[in-house]
């Protein structure tokens, strides 16, 4: 092999393999608004947290509210732990007396009026139905969470805490309901307050 090949062919390989590297390409500045968005998310998250810690809240002075009226016997039409509770007049008293909203009288028609939920998604303080008497939605409780509702069951009992997963109301169980914001207010109830005379303040 000649020499002058010799020395074309390692001209050639040196420029194979010692050519220069390329720069590297620079990671992008992160956008301005990237700090403002994180804020942002962050600001959102602490929201959503307190406003979950709120709705916990509520529901656990609901519940407990509820189970202090444990023992206060059944009477149809009743509305008070004077005169007794029927089942849609012991939900009634409870949601007015720790939230502040005028549920409808009648269980069916509590059930009209709230957000319908699917059973799995049931928490503590939302609405639970039962057909105990031929008829959807004759009857309603609270429910107060690990299966359990709180209810004023029937005439000669009174109000108590039952398993949903007992035959009786497994088989009789109609859906569930939850209470939010303005749902289920009395309406008529609200007009009547709306046209109250204010009482004077003496001073």
């Amino acid at each position: 092999m000649s020499r002058w090949f010799v020395c074309l062919m390692l001209a050639c390989s040196t420029s194979v393999f010692a050519a220069p590297a390329l720069p590297e390409a620079e990671a992008p500045p992160p956008a301005p608004w990237t700090a403002q968005v994180r804020g942002q998310l962050a600001g959102l998250g602490q929201s959503v947290a307190s406003q979950a810690h709120d709705v916990a809240g509520h529901a656990s002075d609901l519940v407990a509210a509820a189970t202090g009226f444990l023992g206060v016997p059944y009477r149809r039409g009743g509305s008070s732990a004077e005169t007794g509770f029927d089942c849609s007049g012991f939900v009634r008293s409870i949601f007015q007396q720790t939230r502040g909203l005028l549920l409808p009288r009648r269980a069916v028609e509590q059930a009209a009026s709230t957000e319908k939920i699917d059973q799995r998604e049931l928490q503590p303080g939302d609405l639970v139905f039962f057909n105990t008497m031929r008829r959807a939605f004759s009857h309603v409780g609270i429910y107060v969470g690990d299966g359990k509702f709180i209810h004023a069951p029937r005439s000669g009992a009174s109000v108590r805490v039952e398993d949903m997963q007992a035959s009786y109301w497994k088989k009789r169980f109609n859906g569930a309901r939850r209470v939010g914001g303005e749902a289920g207010l009395d309406t008529d109830l609200q007009a009547a307050a709306a046209v109250q005379p204010s009482i004077p303040v003496i001073r």
